[in-house]
């Protein structure tokens, strides 16, 4: 096949990666914490790369190495519910997860059957040391930008917010959710967070940033594709011309 075939083809695929992680941006623009996924680019040579095409140096074709999480803030919305909680600052909300600790931005919480501080998907907040928190009545919550919770003046613990010096080891869990990867990489306190109550961090999702950005792949996709239909079109011309030529 054709150099610039290949290399428009493989172009082709990496857009349609891009296009696909887009999409899911902009289907969580409205999602609490949601952190958007953004790609990153390389060169590739493939293990036959010493079979080079038409003669020529082996084609080093662009895809997406690797996929990454913006982790930048998002904004903050009032919504005068006690139980929404926002980070203005670095860090994660620890909860108890099916198959362990999880980590989210969203501050959506609610209180269970039990009076046990949950998100909205029924995993139990933890504080400090990895309990959850429990209410004992129907009094009003408060909870401090330490984290503190108390009620009726009575302290019912602290969330336990953590961070992660290298966020590279965190993968998504759904969408509001992360994981550690690695076991030997320890999440650390954040002993100064600030926990903003009756509030909720937005996703970081700017569907302006969006809108041009899925013009742009767009673009360059219809340009790799012309470029596919134009190198076949030159691939018929050529055959074509030998067989009336040999004819």
């Amino acid at each position: 096949m054709d150099a610039i075939a290949v290399t428009a083809a493989a172009g082709l695929r990496s857009r349609m990666e891009a296009l696909d992680l887009l999409s899911n941006n902009l289907a969580n623009t409205s999602t609490g914490g949601y952190k958007a996924d953004r790609e990153f680019y390389s060169l590739f040579q493939g293990e036959d790369a010493s079979l080079s095409l038409d003669g020529l140096q082996p084609a080093t074709l662009p895809h997406i190495k690797r996929q990454w999480v913006d982790f930048r803030q998002g904004s903050l919305q009032p919504t005068g519910n006690p139980l929404d909680l926002a980070l203005t600052q670095k860090g994660f909300f620890a909860v108890n997860g099916p198959n362990g600790p999880l980590y989210t931005r969203n501050g959506s919480f609610k209180t269970s059957s039990t009076g046990v501080l949950t998100t909205m998907d029924g995993y139990a907040i933890r504080g400090v040391g990895g309990k959850p928190i429990a209410t004992n009545s129907e009094g009003p919550i408060e909870i401090s930008s330490s984290g503190t919770v108390q009620q009726g003046g009575e302290s019912l613990g602290q969330l336990e917010i953590v961070d992660f010096t290298e966020p590279l080891v965190l993968s998504k869990v759904g969408n509001n959710y992360f994981r550690s990867t690695d076991p030997k990489v320890k999440p650390t306190p954040v002993f100064d967070p600030a926990v903003q109550q009756g509030q909720l961090e937005l996703s970081n999702v700017s569907p302006a940033e969006s809108a041009v950005r899925l013009v742009e792949l767009t673009r360059q996709y219809e340009m790799m594709q012309k470029a596919v239909l134009v190198t076949a079109d030159m691939d018929k011309r050529a055959t074509d011309d030998v067989a009336r030529v040999t004819s």
